[in-house]
């Protein structure tokens, strides 16, 4: 795993890092058996020296699907760092409201419905699970993170919009950089964006390009993303960086992590944010809004 890293701007006090993974230690924390990867450790104390390093004062743990619906390892996470961490879980749906209770009381403030890893959802059982888990969830107050193609998001944004909760888009919806803010669906990626109810991630550009610190399309789609609503974009870093593995739910593929320098990824959202004011609101206020952090 590539060592600790500074960033080289002046990082706004109270910056979060919305999207970051733990895995292990596995002999108290052991990945699921249905899982389509076996990662090797990335453990809070690693996730917490590269905050530090890089000057990042918060972040969220979002439930990874190695671990499947088994969110101790988040939340043990979150219980050891309860002023700097928050958490996204996955949930079956089938939990207790007294599970739920405690899931918020330990730090949880959204659920994760992850399409394109296995072990989640299907595309046509997407629907379905979440009009379920928006009901659950609701009097939390939490909102409903989807990791899905782009698009599905826009075959999918009536539906989405419809549901009493707050929806978080991973990845920048996971468009295709290359094709730039006119390929088709982001038309509607931007109304969603606009509408008040959504939010994206500004996160993984080598999710949505072949280059690991991304390139001029990943900042033309990052830019034009926070520029359609700058109230509602947060940056994640995705943190350890999974590296290729099949998506097939048993496949259990080992999978290292991709190597990619903490501060300077930390120090592309400058170009991305375009100007100061975006800055601050991308890295600081919109983070606290969305996931519950003091000012």
């Amino acid at each position: 795993m590539h060592p600790p890293g500074p960033a080289t701007f002046d990082v706004p006090k109270g910056a979060c890092d919305c999207h970051v993974h733990v895995f292990g230690p596995f002999d108290t924390f052991p990945l699921a058996a249905t899982r389509s990867y076996t990662a090797p450790p990335a453990v809070t104390s690693d996730l917490i020296a590269r905050m530090d390093a890089a000057g990042v004062a918060r972040a969220v743990i979002v439930q990874p699907s190695g671990y499947g619906t088994d969110n101790r390892c988040t939340l043990d996470a979150v219980r050891s760092h309860p002023d700097r961490l928050r958490a996204v879980a996955v949930i079956s749906g089938t939990e207790s409201d007294a599970d739920l209770r405690r899931m918020h009381e330990g730090g949880v403030r959204g659920i994760r419905l992850n399409i394109l890893s296995g072990g989640g959802p299907t595309a046509a059982s997407f629907r379905t699970l979440a009009t379920h888990v928006a009901e659950r969830i609701h009097p939390y107050g939490w909102h409903i993170q989807v990791y899905a193609p782009l698009a599905t998001i826009a075959d999918n944004a009536t539906f989405l919009s419809d549901l009493p909760v707050d929806i978080v888009l991973d990845h920048m919806g996971k468009p295709d950089a290359a094709a730039g803010p006119s390929q088709p669906g982001f038309d509607t990626l931007l109304g969603l964006l606009r509408s008040g109810k959504f939010w994206v991630k500004i996160s993984g550009p080598f999710r949505i390009s072949p280059d690991l610190m991304g390139n001029a399309y990943v900042v033309k789609v990052a830019r034009t993303l926070i520029e359609a609503n700058p109230d509602r974009a947060v940056w994640g870093s995705d943190w350890p960086w999974i590296g290729e593995h099949s998506g097939t739910t048993g496949a259990h593929s080992p999978i290292s992590y991709r190597p990619i320098d903490y501060g300077a990824l930390l120090s592309l959202t400058p170009d991305w944010a375009g100007t100061l004011a975006n800055l601050r609101k991308l890295l600081v206020d919109n983070a606290a809004r969305l996931y519950g952090f003091s000012a």
